[in-house]
């Protein structure tokens, strides 16, 4: 074993990953070296999700997997939003663990492993401050992104000021605080010049972007900032839009700047007045109609993926069978749902969670089935047609990759046949279309073969 060595473990979404990668760098700056074997480290980290029931118990899962197999002189260490929010309950589940990490902090990193490695058996240490104002500001020079092969998350906020009844978000997070737009523009720079294709927006809400900084329509001037200042950036992507704070504005630069993807991923939670009431969500359902209707008046060939929640309390017949309706009657290109999970602390607490678990996924069955076959059929609207593809891998002699309707780990793929480099971004003729994915050939392989023919 390395006397400098780390083992991290990232669980979650994107912006945990992100912060697991700033996390990562950090160390690295002070002289570790990150390894995958965690027998071979001194140091363990998990970064752990507590979002919902199911993520609280993985992590749990993956911190005790470690704690048993811990060797002498290891340290182990538990990051992210379940010890932000639980504190001393995670040490007390997981023995074994000996340092505890908010992720309000988690560029303290080095100064916590540093601490616990300065006697043989550390004591259990806490670093749990709720100070989340400095965002942006002292992250000891760590870029905040996730880089993956030719794309890269980069997180422009943390935390959020929403008031949704089901989320502890805000609990763990703290309020939202915009990291400032010179930081941002300088870190998509420097991606691009590392050879970064695609920059992918995140933020627990993207459209609340620069709000505490005074800015008005924050993320449109974002995305002005960063289209005029890394011009050879090939595509912005923009992920978890807020409902009624899509401004025209908004609209307006992503109908008219080309490096910005006409893609939005807009979570609406339901579509019910009076669901979306009692989740303390948007709940006119006459807005997303009209604004949908602009953007796509707008926006040619637009992709709006969406995510909804089934099983929320109160929910009747009557309030899914309008989400039903409504998804069938928009026909999202992408959808996701999940069951509600009751959450302890948030405002939905009292609500209970009285919806059979065997209702909730008849429901959620139901939804995703119908979705399937809309998905099906848009994907087959894109048969014949040209689309550009960013080669990610390949496998078996295809290229694999995605189109500007995709994004990474939660959306399709496309299967291309024939030669395509990884890293490159190719038009690709769509021939063949299934629920979620689309296969193709790139488009001078099907002009050959077209000539060939003749």
């Amino acid at each position: 074993m390395s006397k400098n060595t780390f083992h991290l473990v990232s669980l979650g979404c994107a912006k945990n990953t992100v912060d697991s990668d700033s996390m990562a760098q950090l160390l690295i700056y002070d002289g570790y070296r990150a390894v995958e074997d965690p027998a071979r480290a001194n140091v363990l980290i998990v970064n752990t999700c507590g979002f919902i029931g199911p993520a609280k118990e993985e992590s749990i899962n993956v911190l005790r997997e470690l704690a048993e197999g811990k060797r002498k002189n290891q340290i182990l260490i538990a990051a992210g939003c379940l010890t932000q929010r639980y504190g001393s309950e995670v040490a007390v589940k997981v023995p074994g663990i000996d340092g505890v990490l908010g992720t309000r902090r988690w560029m303290d990193i080095v100064q916590v492993v540093r601490e616990l490695r300065k006697g043989p058996h550390p004591e259990l240490l806490y670093h749990l401050p709720d100070e989340a104002k400095t965002v942006g500001t002292d992250e000891h020079d760590a870029l905040r992104v996730s880089v993956a092969g030719a794309s890269a998350y980069l997180k422009i906020a943390d935390g959020c000021r929403r008031p949704c009844a089901f989320c502890a978000i805000p609990l763990i997070k703290g309020t939202a605080v915009s990291r400032p737009v010179n930081v941002i523009v300088e870190e998509a720079r420097r991606l691009r010049e590392a050879g970064v294709r695609e920059l992918i927006l995140i933020a627990q809400d993207t459209t609340d972007y620069g709000h505490d900084l005074g800015i008005k329509d924050g993320l449109a001037v974002l995305l002005e900032q960063l289209t005029d200042s890394v011009p050879d950036m090939d595509w912005i992507r923009v992920m978890y839009a807020y409902p009624g704070y899509v401004t025209d504005r908004l609209i307006e630069v992503m109908a008219t700047r080309k490096q910005v993807l006409p893609y939005l991923d807009m979570p609406l939670q339901h579509a019910h007045p009076k669901t979306l009431y009692r989740m303390r969500r948007p709940s006119n359902i006459d807005w997303v109609h009209r604004t949908l209707g602009k953007m796509r008046s707008a926006i040619p060939n637009l992709a709006i993926r969406t995510t909804f929640i089934v099983g929320y309390p109160g929910e009747t017949e009557e309030e899914y069978q309008a989400l039903v309706d409504f998804v069938q009657e928009t026909r999202f290109d992408r959808v996701g749902a999940f069951q509600f999970s009751f959450e302890p602390g948030t405002t939905s607490e009292p609500l209970g969670d009285p919806v059979p678990a065997e209702v909730k996924q008849e429901r959620y069955e139901r939804l995703m089935e119908m979705q399937q076959g809309i998905s099906l059929q848009v994907n087959q609207s894109y048969v014949g047609k040209i689309m550009d593809v960013l080669v990610e891998g390949r496998d078996k002699g295809i290229a694999i990759g995605r189109s500007y309707r995709d994004a990474p780990e939660i959306d399709g793929m496309v299967f291309i046949e024939g030669q395509a480099q990884i890293g490159e971004i190719v038009p690709v003729k769509i021939t063949g279309a299934m629920a979620y994915d689309l296969t193709g050939v790139p488009e001078k392989q099907s002009i050959q073969l077209q000539v060939n023919c003749e």
